[in-house]
């Protein structure tokens, strides 16, 4: 059954967009917590899709140099630094958050106070989600950006016009525009690769497997085992991220397992496909339209109407 729809569940976005034998839907299942910040998935991110270096500058941002996801950086990975906050523990010892680990030099402190020089990294590797419903699909003018047959959303940059209609539709801010010569650029989940029978070239070069991809259903299963696991073991913070297929933007294809709130990832707590509200929109315009058509006809009418009178 074809739903094509702007907003809201949607069970098969490959078999709506047109691939009636589709594969089933595969996406990123991306770990934080085994996260070690190595880059391997940005660098062979570039090395494989052949992108251009974007300043290979320093940035006096802890180790995090890329900053952020762009047109030539389609993998990012973010480097966020926190002062450990002390927690009640036994012995007299302070305990790191989340990881439930002691630290056996620190000195006592009361809970909430911070540890000084001790700091927790959080570390994630972040990439275009890949929505259920893209809005950067919807609007793009030319059919540059079109789903693939794997679920997933690819930019052909030889059709795309640089009109960046995208860039501001995406609520994730991924896709970006090349100085150069104005095209729109992201992550391709290697579709080339994908296509041959093969992982995506971040995947198959993480060394810890924090990025994971396979079909999204079983992906979806994993992270909730592994949040249940974090929990257990004294994570109360693990969460899922773009997981639920009923959020605002149906569901990403590549989803995450954060450490902590999302804001602190630079990621959007309630993200929302921007295209959702076109349809009433467009009632309203068109609303508005016919009552600006009808008081125009009543200004000629009525003086003419008045005319008749007169005579």
């Amino acid at each position: 059954m074809s739903e094509n729809l702007l907003s809201g569940p949607e069970r098969d976005p490959a078999r709506d967009a047109g691939h009636e034998d589709a594969p089933p839907r595969v996406g990123f299942f991306t770990d934080t917590s085994v996260c070690i910040g190595c880059k391997a998935c940005e660098v062979a991110c570039k090395e494989w899709n052949a992108i251009p270096e974007d300043g290979l500058s320093l940035s006096g941002m802890s180790y995090d140099n890329t900053q952020g996801l762009g047109a030539s950086s389609w993998r990012h990975v973010a480097f966020i630094e926190q002062p450990a906050v002390a927690v009640p523990a036994a012995e007299g010892r302070t305990e790191l958050p989340l990881l439930d680990a002691p630290l056996l030099d620190a000195p006592a402190q009361s809970a909430g106070e911070t540890t000084g020089k001790d700091m927790r990294w959080l570390m994630s590797s972040d990439v275009c989600k890949h929505c259920t419903h893209a809005a950067c699909l919807d609007v793009c003018p030319t059919g540059s950006l079109f789903r693939t047959e794997f679920g997933t959303v690819v930019v052909q940059e030889d059709i795309c016009n640089g009109c960046g209609y995208c860039v501001p539709a995406c609520p994730y801010g991924v896709i970006e525009q090349r100085p150069s010569d104005g095209r729109a650029f992201k992550c391709t989940m290697c579709y080339d690769r994908l296509g041959a029978g093969q992982e995506p070239a971040c995947a198959k070069a993480c060394p810890t497997e924090s990025i994971q991809f396979g079909p999204l259903d079983e992906l979806r299963e994993r992270a909730a085992l592994r949040v249940d696991q974090l929990h257990e073991a004294g994570v109360s913070e693990a969460r899922l991220y773009g997981h639920d297929p009923d959020d605002g933007v149906g569901g990403d294809g590549a989803f995450f397992l954060l450490l902590d709130r999302p804001e602190v990832y630079g990621l959007p707590p309630d993200p929302v496909v921007t295209t959702r509200d076109l349809p009433a929109m467009w009632k309203h315009a068109g609303l508005a339209a016919l009552s600006l058509a009808g008081g125009f006809a009543l200004s000629f009418a009525l003086p003419a109407a008045r005319g008749k009178v007169r005579r």
